[in-house]
This record gives C-alpha cells, structure tokens and sequence, in this order.
C-alpha cells in the first residue's frame, strides 16, 4: 500500500459542493483524489484503475453506498472503504463497517476527523496486503518443502524395494530350481490384483509381500531347501516354518507390515486346509488370495529336478478344479479371463532379462530392479 501523500483517493458523492470540498481538503493532506457523482460512474473508474480508498456518501440516486460497498468490497478487496453519513444514519455506518467498510465518518465532516480515519484505513490494507502476501509466500515454501519431502521420500522408498529386490534374488540363485519364480510370480499376482481394481498403495504391498514371500527360506537348512526328492513329513513340518520364520523378518520393518501379513498368509487355503494358521474364506487377506494363484500357476509350469514343468492349459484346468477349496472362486473367475498370451509374455520377458543378466559381468552381483522389468511390459502389470 502507498504512503499517505501517494495514496489515490475516490470520492463519490451526488452532491457537487461536497465532494469538491473534501477532495480539495483532501488534497492538501497530501491525497490524490478522483470524485465522481454515482456508485455507476464510481464503478467504472475503478474498473479503470486501482485506488487505495474510496470514500462514498450512504444515500445517493441509482446504486447507494451499501450497495456500492458490496460491489467494491467484492471486486476490489485491497481498496479500503469509508462510508459518509449524516448524524441520523449513524446505526447505518455501523452496518456498513459489518459489510465491510473500514470506518464511517459524519456529515458535516470535520477534516482532521477524516483524514485520521482515511489512514488509519490505509494503515490497516497495508497490514492485510503484508498479512496475505506472507500467508502466500508460507503457502508456497510449505508446498515447496511438502514436494521436496516427497521426493526423498520416493528416493528412501525405491532404494528400500532395490534392496528387497536384490534381497529375494540372492534367495533365487540359493534355490536354483526356483530360479525368477519370484520375478514371475509377483508380475502374475499383480496382473491379477490390477483386474481386481487395487489401489496403486495396494500394489505396492502386494509387490513387496509376493516378492519376499519366500524370505522365510533362509532360515531352513539346505539339506531340507535343496532336497531333491520328496520331503519326508519331518522334513515338511521344517519347511512350512518358513512364512512364520519371513513374517517375523519383515513385521520388524514399518514399512513392511502389510506386506509381512502376505508373507504370513501366502499358503492358507481358501477352505481352511492351509497354515499356518487354518484361516478360511476372507479371513485369508485378498492379497495372499491372489497370491495363491500365481503361485500354483508358475509352481505347476516350472521345471523342477524331479519333474518338468506342465502346460498352461494343465496349470489353469488345475486352479478351475480347486475354485472354492484352495483358491477364492472370484479371483479363479477374473483369472480365467486372463488371455493365455499374457502370462506366456511375462514368462519371456523375465526369461530374456535373466539371460541378460547372466551374460553381464558380475553378474552374481546384478539384479534387475522389478519396476524397470513392469516398465518393459508396457504396464500390464
């Protein structure tokens, strides 16, 4: 807001003696002043170009000053406002400062009275132009530094998912008739999670618990892991300790706490004949109930020592059979409608990028991340 001897000053009167004589009287405290004898004519001169305040007589023919207030105060809310009244009309001053008015000042007009009131007026713009462009300039840092927090937070989390990553693949390489299950199996179980309309945050969980869901396995022997026959039920009974022996690894981990219950889950069966736990129906979290359908279908493709891998068409005649026993028959049913050419593409690309990565040097020590691996796909997972 300008200085006192700056500020530009509109006066609005109907009658011609008495807004000559305050905008003379104005002028000579230092004021640039503009009159005019209609809140119409007022309008447009506002429209025209900015003034700092406008003082406006109450009763004038066409628009009045309450409504010339409205107006002003709506359109040109950086203007302050004074409305002149007579003695009589004093309760209506007070409303118009209600609407909006800074102050009013009563007819006939004692100058120093109203000089004092017109800056104490601009005083108080000036203090709400500062107010508000401070206000602005805290928005704009707080949505500066909220971004900046963001993006790091997107740093801190891609770093967490490559480390999850390289993680689940030095489990692939210790279990080599396993080798990418992880890889495919979570590229099958998002397929699947996006039909059912998942959450990108879902996606997320659901990506980090299939892509650990073996974590568990580093805590059983290697005789029993590695066996190449048959387990006996000893043998069995220490392999099915590996989704409690994963979820207690991952539950430690904040932000691995929802993926830990995938973990925890991921070989419950939908009528109950699971573990570790029995769950049945949707006790069993949907993401494991997903889950337990790309697992059966790259299970019953893979090679494997003792036998080799079987054809889709077996694979998916299996999952249908066991609807409503081992699977959830609603996701048996958006599975089904999956084209067989989809799940054969997530199969060769994570073949291809395997290949590649054993034909780098070093390539013990690479991975490649499972985001580059969905970008490459197109999005279809």
């Amino acid at each position: 807001m300008e200085t006192a001897s700056q500020s530009r000053v509109l006066v609005v009167d109907d009658d011609v003696a008495i807004r000559q004589l305050l905008a003379t009287k104005l002028k000579i405290s230092g004021f640039s002043v503009t009159s005019c004898g209609s809140g119409e004519e007022a309008l447009n001169i506002l429209s025209a170009e900015p003034y700092d305040a406008i003082i406006s007589d109450l009763n004038m023919p066409g628009i009045s000053g309450l409504e010339l207030l409205a107006e002003a105060h709506h359109r040109f809310p950086r203007t302050a406002f004074l409305m002149a009244t007579g003695v009589g009309d004093v309760s209506v001053g007070v409303a118009a400062m209600k609407q909006g008015a800074a102050d009013y000042i009563l007819k006939p007009f004692q100058m120093e009275a109203v000089t004092a009131s017109l800056r104490r007026a601009l005083e108080m713009k000036r203090m709400e132009a500062e107010l508000d462009e401070y206000r602005q300039r805290l928005e704009e840092m707080v949505e500066e530094r909220t971004e900046q927090l963001k993006a790091a937070m997107r740093r801190i989390e891609f770093t967490y998912d490559e480390t999850l990553e390289a993680l689940a693949a030095a489990l692939d390489l210790r279990d080599n008739e396993t080798a990418g299950h992880s890889r495919r199996v979570t590229l099958y179980a998002l397929e699947l999670a996006q039909r059912c309309n998942f959450s990108p945050d879902d996606l997320k969980q659901l990506e980090r618990g299939a892509y650990l869901h073996d974590i568990g396995k580093i805590g059983i022997p290697d005789l029993i892991l590695l066996k190449p026959g048959k387990l006996t039920p000893e043998e069995t009974s220490v392999m099915k300790t590996h989704v409690r022996i994963g979820y207690e690894l991952m539950s430690r981990v904040a932000f691995l706490t929802s993926a830990a219950q995938i973990v925890l889950t991921h070989q419950e069966c939908f009528d109950g004949s699971g573990y570790p736990q029995g769950l049945r129906g949707e006790e069993i979290p949907l993401g494991a109930r997903i889950f337990a359908i790309a697992d059966t279908l790259d299970a019953m493709m893979s090679d494997r020592p003792y036998r080799q891998g079987r054809p889709y068409a077996a694979a998916r005649a299996e999952i249908q059979r066991e609807s409503g026993k081992q699977f959830d028959p609603r996701i048996v049913a958006v599975f089904l409608e999956v084209p067989e050419e989809t799940w054969m593409q997530i199969r060769s690309e994570v073949a291809r990028k395997s290949m590649e990565r054993k034909q780098q040097p070093d390539a013990s020590d690479r991975y490649v991340p499972l985001n580059e691996l969905s970008r490459s796909e197109g999005g279809s997972s």
